[in-house]
């Protein structure tokens, strides 16, 4: 959807509507990080969120990549930023292509800053002087598929020596075709409220959207500042000078000059602020709950996960729960896969269905940091304790999850999970039973207003052969569970009579037919053994061949088996527990040691 589309709909419902700024990490672990913390702050309803370009495309690929899995596997509305400093045509033309490609409609055309080194700002060969000339290319190659923002300056443009001509190029930007204006920083609103009088006054009608950027830390903001001639009042200096030596201090000073900013912003009749994070999620978070932010419910969850926005997924309403704490490797895997008239990820019969694609199974961390976070194990008690640590927050992931932390339905089991861990059963997956709660419940509603959700109890996990005949002769007497269990091999056991999908999640909703988002299927399920299995092989290698460490997770990944538990009567909360807890559980650690294991 169009940047400027949801600016004008929140603007005729009267609402305050806000957006925020990421910029792309250095390093492949920072930019994973990116995408946890831009998905749980995507839960704070902003409109849109966008992505930085560096001067002369520098991380163009990485900008590239990070708007196009924001928009296809995130499902989070992004704005591109696109800048004329050492981008011929050339370059302006694939960056364009790729983002309609994802599904992006929205550019935010700067000029941009010299190229490192140089002190100033000089056209390359082939390419553009201005953002005003920016805009008017992406016109003409375009016409108004893409909805564009440029860059406003409330206290002049830095290579402006007059204000009028500075206004005056403001207006050409507009009237080449820009659809909203984003503000540089400041911290004088005066000086801002005043700056937008003056735009109206000059005929700039285009929403104009003011830059907030949080004190995050002294030393930062007065690099930012410096760098950016910004003014700064001198009371905010003097509440600064005191405490610059305490960086929680500055941040919580940072965090209610914020709130105090907008307040003052949105007492002259703007609503709409844009926040420039610095990839960070805290003083934002508190920012919105300060000014009583609360986002309409179709900004935050119409299903209970993020749909993507790719044109190819946009119909997408129905995923295996698999995947769901590996939302990139699922969209990226089944990218290929025949699409049903109906919006599933695809059919089952395609002979595309479940091939690996280039993106590959990875551990999302360095070889030091997995050492770091699991230690050395040398039998499966280890491995169990390290499960049911991560379950208690004690480490910040394992291998199967691109969480750094738990969705907040699983808070709410998180006591029993980190039990049935201690015990051996290895979880990678999870959701409780819900029986009927209202659509705007904020731990488990999604969907429309007036509509109620229901869950059935699932868990997945790794369990030992000899454990899995223990837990299968105690499924045996629950006729409301179904499972699937595969080992790497491809062996699969289960007491499903049915091989169709069976919904673990669905919604009741006024005027609508049931919706059934989340599934269990067994072909999607044995797809997914291939990757599930994998990751114990990456972990492997972190240690050495001959370790015990290396020997023991080795024999769980080709012994052990992968189990989906689905507990069919959703208004026993606690059912699917009391039979897991139930089953008499045996140590495999001897077995491992002596190279034994029952099959």
């Amino acid at each position: 959807m169009k940047v400027i589309d949801k600016i004008i709909r929140a603007e005729e419902e009267g609402r305050p509507f806000w957006s925020f700024e990421y910029f792309p990490p250095k390093t492949t672990a920072g930019v994973q990080n990116l995408f946890d913390r831009m998905e749980r702050m995507y839960s704070l309803g902003p409109e849109f969120v966008d992505i930085t370009w560096n001067a002369g495309g520098t991380s163009s690929d990485l900008t590239s990549e990070l708007v196009a899995t924001a928009q296809s596997v995130y499902g989070l509305e992004t704005c591109m930023h696109l800048t004329c400093t050492n981008m011929p045509k050339e370059k302006i033309d694939v960056a364009l292509k790729a983002a309609k490609a994802c599904g992006n409609q929205n550019i935010l055309a700067l000029r941009g800053d010299p190229p490192r080194g140089q002190d100033q700002w000089v056209s390359c060969d082939n390419g553009f002087a201005y953002a005003s000339d920016l805009v008017a290319y992406i016109r003409e190659q375009y016409g108004d598929y893409f909805s564009i923002g440029v860059a406003g300056y409330p206290e002049g443009h830095l290579d402006s020596v007059d204000k009028e001509v500075d206004f005056e190029w403001l207006k050409f930007k507009v009237d080449q075709g820009a659809d909203f204006i984003v503000t540089q920083l400041f911290y004088d609103t005066k000086l801002f409220i005043d700056w937008v009088k003056e735009c109206r006054q000059r005929g700039i009608t285009v929403p104009i959207v003011p830059g907030i950027m949080p004190i995050q830390s002294y030393g930062g903001f007065n690099r930012m500042t410096s760098l950016c001639k910004t003014f700064v009042p001198e009371e905010i200096r003097h509440a600064l000078d005191p405490i610059k030596e305490d960086d929680q201090a500055v941040k919580d000073y940072g965090v209610k000059l914020a709130v105090q900013m907008c307040k003052e912003i949105k007492a002259a009749g703007i609503n709409g602020f844009h926040f420039y994070t610095l990839n960070l999620e805290k003083s934002t978070r508190l920012i919105l709950e300060g000014l009583g932010f609360v986002a309409p419910r179709e900004n935050v969850r119409q299903l209970p996960w993020n749909p993507s926005l790719s044109k190819k997924r946009e119909k997408e309403n129905v995923r295996p729960i698999f995947w769901k704490n590996r939302i990139k490797s699922y969209v990226s895997r089944t990218e290929a896969w025949d699409e049903f008239p109906n919006g599933r990820w695809g059919d089952s019969r395609s002979p595309a269905f479940g091939e690996l694609d280039g993106y590959g199974t990875s551990l999302k961390v360095t070889g030091k940091e997995a050492l770091e976070l699991w230690g050395q194990p040398q039998n499966p008690k280890d491995v169990a304790t390290l499960f049911a640590k991560y379950c208690r927050g004690e480490i910040k992931s394992i291998p199967w999850s691109d969480e750094n932390s738990f969705y907040p339905e699983t808070e709410e089991i998180r006591d029993q999970l980190a039990s049935l861990n201690q015990r051996g059963y290895l979880t990678i997956n999870s959701q409780p039973a819900v029986n009927g709660v209202r659509s705007d419940d904020k731990v488990h509603g999604w969907g429309p207003k007036n509509g109620y959700v229901y869950q059935k109890a699932y868990l997945e996990f790794f369990i030992s052969p000899e454990n899995l005949n223990e837990l299968v002769s105690r499924i045996e007497e629950e006729p409301q569970i179904t499972y699937y269990a595969v080992n790497r091999r491809g062996d699969l056991r289960t007491n499903s009579q049915n091989d169709g999908p069976n919904a673990v999640t669905w919604g009741v909703f006024v005027g609508k037919e049931i919706i059934q988002p989340t599934i269990v299927e067994v072909v999607s399920f044995v797809a997914w053994k291939d990757e599930a299995f994998e990751l114990w092989s990456e972990w492997s290698k972190v240690y050495e061949q001959s370790s015990e460490s290396a020997k023991v997770i080795d024999t769980i990944r080709d012994e052990w088996y992968l189990i989906n538990i689905v507990h069919n009567d959703f208004q026993d909360q606690d059912g699917l527990f009391r039979v897991l807890d139930s089953v008499k559980i045996v140590d495999d650690s001897a077995n491992i040691a002596n190279g034994r294991v029952t099959c």
